[in-house]
């Protein structure tokens, strides 16, 4: 399906972003979130023997950017934006987010790409699995569930705790590998 190689990606040549959710009680005020990484990189080795494949992404915290707010009764103000930029820096504390695989498997059978390893994020670091799907032209594309306060990172509550982000987020990856 793709072949053997070591590819690079980043902002350039693929997409990878964080969806946020809101809820609680005054929800329709707030906004779900699209939020852009526009400072990464990653590199993947696949081999021939999956055994000596590996995934590795290094991510300036600093770099999300919010891309879009969705569902709001209002829409997004840039005010809104710089004071969601300014929690994001507060609960990264601008520290690097990094991943580095420990396992890769990729089956031609059903195009799924599986890649187990470690994820840091605010200074930890906790294990982490993500199934990607590989289409036959090289398309690696998935989302990722993700428990922020699984990293200790408390999820964002405003107006005495009536508007909240959800502790899932979503991580989304959306890459071409290019032809070999």
């Amino acid at each position: 399906m793709v072949p053997s190689g070591t590819y690079t990606l980043g902002p350039g040549s693929a997409l990878l972003q964080v969806r946020t959710y809101r809820e609680g009680m005054a929800a329709k005020v707030g906004h779900d979130l699209v939020i852009e990484v526009a400072r990464w990189e990653a590199t993947v080795e696949l081999a021939a023997e999956p055994a000596s494949s590996a995934v590795q992404l290094s991510a300036d915290a600093r770099s999300l950017e919010v891309r879009e707010g969705l569902r709001g009764v209002k829409p997004l103000s840039d005010k809104d934006r710089s004071e969601i930029r300014k929690n994001i820096d507060e609960k990264l504390g601008g520290q690097p987010i990094t991943f580095r695989s420990s396992a890769v498997d990729l089956t031609d059978a059903d195009g799924r790409l599986v890649i187990v390893g470690e994820l840091t994020i605010g200074g930890s670091t906790r294990p982490l699995t993500a199934q990607l799907d590989v289409a036959t032209d090289g398309r690696v594309s998935g989302t990722i569930p993700l428990t922020q306060s699984e990293w200790g990172i408390k999820p964002y509550r405003g107006l005495m705790g009536a508007l909240k982000v959800r502790d899932e987020v979503e991580i989304v990856v959306d890459a071409q590998l290019p032809p070999r």
